[in-house]
């Protein structure tokens, strides 16, 4: 048994790869074109850190409800953990990249931690050594 996709509501696909790929290093695993329950044309977006089994489905926001929701389904809590082998790299070239951090780096028990908010607004530990 694995946990294979956790969705993340997003406002548009495009950007979204971009920000995942481009800035965090994700592998843009699937692309294809698909249909909404009533017809309406979507996509299956699928992107994964690379070598990682679990990944996460991007699905543009339909309705208002869902567009609520973008950037706060864990309604401010941190909810995404991305563990790197080399922290003060990843935490240079994401800054560089113009990511947003909420909170600095720290030494916590379990390693270094700081917060950033990914393009929705949902919020993240970057995890390391």
């Amino acid at each position: 048994m694995r946990l294979d996709l956790v969705t993340l509501i997003v406002d548009e696909y495009d950007p979204a790869i971009a920000f995942f790929t481009e800035v965090l290093g994700f592998e843009l695993a699937e692309d294809s074109p698909s249909l909404t329950n009533d017809g309406r044309p979507k996509r299956w977006v699928v992107v994964r850190p690379p070598g990682a089994q679990t990944g996460l489905l991007l699905a543009r926001a339909d309705g208002d409800r869902q567009r609520a929701a973008v950037g706060e389904q864990l309604a401010g809590r941190v909810g995404f953990f991305l563990r790197v082998d080399d922290f003060d790299a990843a935490h240079r070239r994401m800054l560089d990249a113009g990511v947003v951090f909420v909170r600095e780096p720290r030494r916590e028990p379990y390693g270094r931690v700081a917060v950033f908010l990914d393009i929705a607004g949902n919020r993240w530990d970057l995890l390391g050594d």
